[in-house]
């Protein structure tokens, strides 16, 4: 339906893609998880209480694992609106639906939305419905137990786990039974 709203009514042209899209909050404060441990023994770790973050903005397309991140100091409309930007510059030739959740940033009335994107709010309180999601999961679980000790090095560390994240690996993250038979059937 909103592919056909999109080629019919607002007069787009270009291949129609469906992506989804999320913020993470990604900081200083080790990210802890299970450690193996021989039978009986209780597992430590080393961590770090430093509240310093980086925000992490990004977009994945299930039917192809295509994906977009772009990190950022805040959460807030101007981030939200920098990064529609870029990625309408970055596809250009498509057009984009784009599924995010009710957050304030992305339901701003001065936020001004690129020709190339229609925004598709998911329902509210529910995260679970985004794949996007799982990527957040997946990068995460590679930072566990990590200790750097300042931003730049918390970059870096996400900037090597990205580069491992291929498409397929993405694809293979976030390409949902369901989605893939939906996006079949919608013939985007």
């Amino acid at each position: 339906m909103l592919a056909w709203f999109a080629i019919s009514v607002l007069g787009l042209t270009g291949k129609v893609r469906f992506f989804c899209q999320d913020e993470t909050r990604i900081g200083l404060k080790t990210i802890s998880g299970r450690k193996i441990t021989t039978c009986g023994v209780k597992p430590r770790g080393k961590v770090q209480w430093q509240f310093k973050a980086t925000y992490l903005y990004g977009i994945v397309e299930p039917a192809t694992g295509d994906s977009f991140f772009y990190e950022f100091t805040h959460l807030n409309t101007d981030c939200f609106q920098v990064f529609l930007d870029l990625v309408a510059q970055h596809f250009a030739n498509s057009i984009l639906i784009m599924q995010l959740d009710q957050a304030a940033c992305h339901r701003a009335k001065r936020l001004r939305i690129p020709k190339n994107i229609i925004l598709m709010f998911q329902p509210s309180h529910s995260p679970e419905l985004n794949p996007i999601e799982r990527v957040w999961l997946h990068l995460k679980r590679g930072l566990r137990w990590m200790l750097p000790q300042d931003l730049d090095e918390l970059r870096l560390l996400i900037q090597q786990r990205l580069q491992i994240m291929t498409q397929s690996v993405i694809a293979s993250i976030v390409g949902r039974a369901s989605i893939l038979e939906a996006l079949s059937v919608a013939s985007l």
